[in-house]
């Protein structure tokens, strides 16, 4: 039996957010969290045509998006709090955040030390953990999509896609387009 044939990337959103994971992916791994803010890519390059590498405003994809890094965030163990103090303005279109995160199966959780220190060192020894990375991108009209990359087949094409990978982080990363 052969194997579905792959689907062509075509949505804006969708676009942006491989392009970001693979920016982010490029640095390695070990990470603090990255923030992106997601911006029309013809009223980023008609405002600022030093970065348009010699294409014209008529090469842009209608539509296309692009992650502008958001440098200096604070340290913090909450990342659902830091968003929720965040609030872009009107050109901003999108965000997407960039997270590591270890997984391990349910039944590890049961008998973790009762300090969060020694929780997470519990967890980081697991014999079956899995180190992840999510980049999770949302666009004020409401669309989410969600990356999922794991160091043990850290590949370009071994990212999975989907909208409810980390339904936390898209419903925090949402509420700071919020009024």
């Amino acid at each position: 039996m052969s194997e579905p044939a792959v689907q062509p990337v075509t949505d804006s959103l969708d676009l942006v957010a491989l392009e970001t994971e693979r920016h982010v992916a490029a640095s390695g791994w070990d990470q603090n969290p990255r923030l992106f803010a997601l911006v029309a890519s013809a009223d980023l390059l008609e405002r600022e045509p030093h970065l348009r590498a010699g294409a014209s405003l008529e090469d842009v994809l209608p539509g296309a998006l692009t992650a502008i890094e958001q440098e200096g965030l604070p340290p913090t163990s909450d990342l659902e709090s830091m968003l929720a103090r965040i609030a872009w303005p009107e050109s901003v279109l999108g965000a997407a955040l960039a997270v590591e995160r270890i997984i391990v199966p349910p039944d590890a959780e049961h008998d973790l030390p009762a300090g969060k220190d020694q929780a997470v060192d519990a967890l980081a020894a697991h014999p079956d953990r899995r180190d992840v990375r999510l980049l999770v991108a949302v666009h004020r009209d409401g669309r989410a999509t969600c990356l999922l990359r794991q160091r043990d087949h850290d590949r370009d094409d071994r990212v999975a896609r989907g909208e409810n990978i980390a339904p936390g982080l898209v419903h925090a990363l949402r509420m700071t387009f919020e009024d």
